[in-house]
Order: C-alpha cells, then sequence, then structure tokens
C-alpha cells in the first residue's frame, strides 16, 4: 500500500488545481461563515437563531470546491488517459482506488480543519457585537464547549465524507463534468425539491435522506427537535451516501476496462 499511497499523494500534489482548490475550501469557509454571521442581528433573547451554525455557514458552500477536488482526483486521469499507466503499474484497482481516498482525506482533513477553526474563530468574534451576547441568551462560540466541539469535528468530518462521497460518484461515471453535476445535484438541488415538496410527510423524508440535510445536522446545537435526525443520525446517513459510492464506483472500477 505504501506504493499506491505515495503514487497518489505525487499526482495530487502535483496537480495544478490542488493547491488553489484546497486553499479555497480553507478561505471559502471562513470568509463566507464571517460574512454570514455580520449580517446577521439578535436583538432580543428570542430571535431563533443557532449561533454555532451561523459561524459554521460557509461549510455550505465550501463543500462544492472539496466535490470538484475529489471528482479531479480520479476522472482528471481519465481524460488524460494516465488512468491505464497507473492501472498498469498498480494493478490491484482497489487499492489504488483505497489509496486515493486516503490521500484524498488527508488533505480535505487539514483544509477542512483550517477553514472550519478559522470560520468558529472569526464568528466568535463577530457574532457579540451583533447582539449574540449572554444578555440574550448566547454563550460566547469556544470550540471547547460540548455542543459546539461536536459542530466543529462534525463539519470538518462533513467535507471528508463529501469528498469520499465525490470520488466514489467520479469513480463510477468517470467523466468530470457528469460527475461533478451529479454530486451537485445531491447536495444542492434535492434540499431545494425538499423545500418546493407541499407534502410533508416527503418533505420530512426528503430531508432524512438528503446528504446536505442530514449531515449539516452535526452542527446544530440548539431546537434539536425539529431536526429531521438526530445530530449524529444524519451523520451516518452521509457516511452511508459516501460507503455507497465508493463501494459501487469500487466495483465498476474493477469490472470495466481502464
Amino acid at each position: 500500500m505504501r506504493r499506491e499511497l505515495h503514487a497518489e499523494w505525487t499526482k495530487l500534489r502535483t496537480s495544478p488545481a490542488t493547491g488553489w482548490l484546497l486553499l479555497g475550501v480553507a478561505a471559502v469557509t471562513v470568509a463566507l461563515s464571517a460574512a454570514v454571521a455580520a449580517l446577521v442581528t439578535c436583538s432580543s433573547s428570542d430571535c431563533g437563531y443557532d449561533a454555532t451554525r451561523v459561524g459554521l455557514a460557509g461549510v455550505q458552500v465550501s463543500q462544492a470546491l472539496v466535490a470538484v477536488q475529489a471528482v479531479l482526483a480520479i476522472s482528471g486521469e481519465h481524460t488524460t488517459g494516465m488512468i491505464r499507466t497507473s492501472l498498469a503499474a498498480m494493478p490491484r484497482r482497489a487499492r489504488v482506488l483505497t489509496a486515493k481516498a486516503a490521500v484524498l482525506t488527508g488533505v480535505t482533513l487539514v483544509a477542512g480543519t483550517i477553514g472550519v477553526l478559522g470560520a468558529i474563530v472569526a464568528a466568535g468574534q463577530i457574532l457579540p457585537g451583533n447582539g449574540f451576547t449572554p444578555a440574550h441568551g448566547y454563550a460566547p462560540l469556544s470550540p471547547a464547549d460540548g455542543s459546539t466541539l461536536r459542530a466543529v469535528a462534525g463539519s470538518i468530518l462533513y467535507l471528508v465524507l463529501i469528498a469520499l462521497l465525490s470520488l466514489g460518484i467520479a469513480t463510477a461515471v468517470r467523466d468530470s463534468a457528469t460527475a461533478v453535476g451529479v454530486v451537485l445535484g445531491l447536495l444542492y438541488l434535492v434540499p431545494i425539491i425538499a423545500v418546493l415538496v407541499s407534502d410533508p410527510r416527503w418533505q420530512h423524508l426528503l430531508n432524512q435522506i438528503s446528504p446536505t440535510n442530514a449531515g449539516l445536522t452535526i452542527q446544530a446545537t440548539s431546537q434539536l427537535s425539529g431536526l429531521p435526525l438526530s445530530p449524529w443520525a444524519g451523520m451516518g446517513v452521509l457516511a452511508g451516501w459516501a460507503a455507497a459510492a465508493l463501494l459501487g464506483g469500487g466495483v465498476l472500477l474493477r469490472r470495466r476496462d481502464a
């Protein structure tokens, strides 16, 4: 496995897009979270915002960059034909995909950690000035707080699982544009459909099975009874999506010609 890991790391770090996309993940997470924190105000003790979720809002956009990075990690090889060279040198295809997943997990973990921690620190500085104070029922945002720590760690894990989900879909689809379209559809179109559906039962079901809506429940620290799933159950749904995508992509990778 060491040979496969070294090869995948070399391919990833030498790709021109990798550095910019990972930098973008961190920067977008912090910038958009800070922007959302600057826009919301709380003038009373009944303003209804989840301060932690506000402080992590940028994850909903930076996940798109994570998805693109994951898709390019394998579909780019199909586009250039490098995949044939890779599989000729490393014929154990399951190990190649495992190595890609491991390397992708590592870089996403680093970029996600920087972005999420930066976002919660930035929001912690901005929100008190907008009324999110102890007088209105809001303690200062701190990663050391139990529920905030769960939201922070869960947001990082969320980005990693989005990367693995995207890698699995790209492995199955092969084409970059198609894979990005499928992933972004899952991440953004399904939640929109859930909002537009008028039947409460279908709306609840869509919220429970949507990778985005289910996975992002991990950020919630208040009003938990109104969530479609508990935070860790929602993360389990996203993990199931990622596992199914990787398994399906792995099976197709083994059965099809490069």
